[in-house]
């Protein structure tokens, strides 16, 4: 197996993207990408596309030959493009994909994006189409969202461990102001705990300002192999670690739903296969589709004590400057959540980070950041660690 590099990133602006439909913003990030890795169409030999539902949300199928075929790539190179879906994870499985294929040999140069478009929809049809990542016949069919299921979870968290809805909001708060620096972000307000507090009760105890909204955006990365990376770019970013594990999709299933398996046994496996373990992450882009989720994510990937996430966010443990900076792009809460792109945009913004691009939110001395991705309420988890240094 080859080591594999980031070369090349690219990323539209994430949030209601109306003059735009699915193909242009995958063709956006996608040539982007391209032109900042330096690379030609001749010496693509593959493109994985993280999307989730464009058959519900823009009614498009076939979406791999779609993105080819308007990237310049179908009709004279015939470049072979694959679809990827896990839910929310789409992105980030689709990454792995990509990763998978560069290091085994099969591939030299990779495009891996994710995109999706959500926002030409009603919100009803928004909230089934996302429901179906979940157990349609066994949580589905009860009415149960997402915003239902994270809020199961967050009440247990909160009996068993303590946790507050202040806490929970304190996750909101960082994360909106770690949006107001980044330029792609679809949210740039301040917000405060009051903010959340006030907003409206989506699921009890979830507020409005607990969720990640429905958004329009797309991202993408170029891979190719260590050994000639530098042929590209002076700043390639080193796969350190890319894995994927799986969990019951329903909550029911679960021996105890305040800690997300997949996570854990992802976020083992990429710690063992860096060489590495939590203490040595500078940063880390976590799944924050609901504020609790991201208080279980820093438990369940070893950053706090499981029921410390909670206080740890509401201290400015998570913070920019703090003990493990958590979400500098703003998270799935501020950023956006266009659910195929969300796990390439995590990538992004870790290149980005470790080049030491990043701007305002430069995390100073960035040399390891880790990337969580998840698919529903945990049915899946993809986790990838990435180093400035080979």
């Amino acid at each position: 197996m080859r080591d594999v590099a980031i070369i090349g990133t690219g990323c539209t602006k994430f949030g209601e993207l109306w003059d735009r439909s699915l193909r242009d913003i995958f063709v956006e990030a996608g040539v982007s990408a391209i032109v900042d890795a330096g690379i030609q169409g001749e010496e693509i030999d593959g493109l994985y596309m993280g999307n989730m539902s464009g058959g519900r949300f823009v009614e498009q199928e076939h979406v791999g030959s779609l993105i080819a075929d308007y990237s310049g790539l179908a009709s004279e190179l015939h470049v072979p493009a694959t679809r990827v879906e896990a839910a929310c994870a789409s992105g980030g499985l689709a990454l792995r994909q990509g990763i998978l294929a560069v290091a085994s040999g099969y591939a030299d140069i990779i495009v891996a994006a994710g995109g999706e478009k959500m926002t030409d929809v009603d919100l009803d049809t928004a909230t089934d189409a996302l429901a179906a990542a979940a157990d349609r016949e066994w949580e589905g069919i009860m009415g149960a969202t997402f915003p239902g299921l994270y809020a199961m979870i967050a009440r247990l968290h909160m009996h068993k461990y303590g946790t507050t809805s202040e806490q929970m909001a304190a996750v909101s708060v960082k994360n909106h102001h770690n949006g107001t620096m980044n330029p792609i972000a679809q949210f740039k307000n301040e917000i405060t705990i009051d903010t959340v507090l006030r907003s409206n009760m989506v699921a009890d105890p979830l507020h409005m300002f607990d969720c990640s909204p429905i958004s329009d955006g797309a991202a993408a990365v170029v891979l190719a192999p260590a050994d000639v990376a530098k042929k590209y770019t002076d700043t390639p970013i080193y796969v350190k670690a890319t894995t994927q594990a799986s969990s019951p999709i329903s909550l029911h299933d679960r021996a105890d739903i305040t800690t997300l398996d997949a996570s854990v046994v992802a976020g083992q496996r990429a710690y063992k296969m860096a060489g590495l373990t939590p203490d040595d992450i500078d940063l880390v882009e976590v799944h924050d589709c609901f504020t609790i989720a991201e208080i279980c994510a820093i438990e369940d990937l070893g950053f706090f004590k499981k029921g410390d996430g909670g206080r740890a966010s509401e201290d400015g443990e998570t913070a920019i400057g703090s003990r493990i900076p958590v979400n500098t792009s703003g998270g799935l809460k501020a950023c956006g959540h266009p659910v195929g792109a969300t796990g390439i945009k995590q990538a992004v913004e870790i290149t980005k980070q470790l080049r030491g691009t990043a701007g305002k939110s430069q995390v100073d001395g960035a040399g390891i950041g880790m990337a969580h991705n998840v698919g529903g309420s945990g049915g899946t988890a993809v986790v990838h660690i990435f180093s400035r240094d080979r």
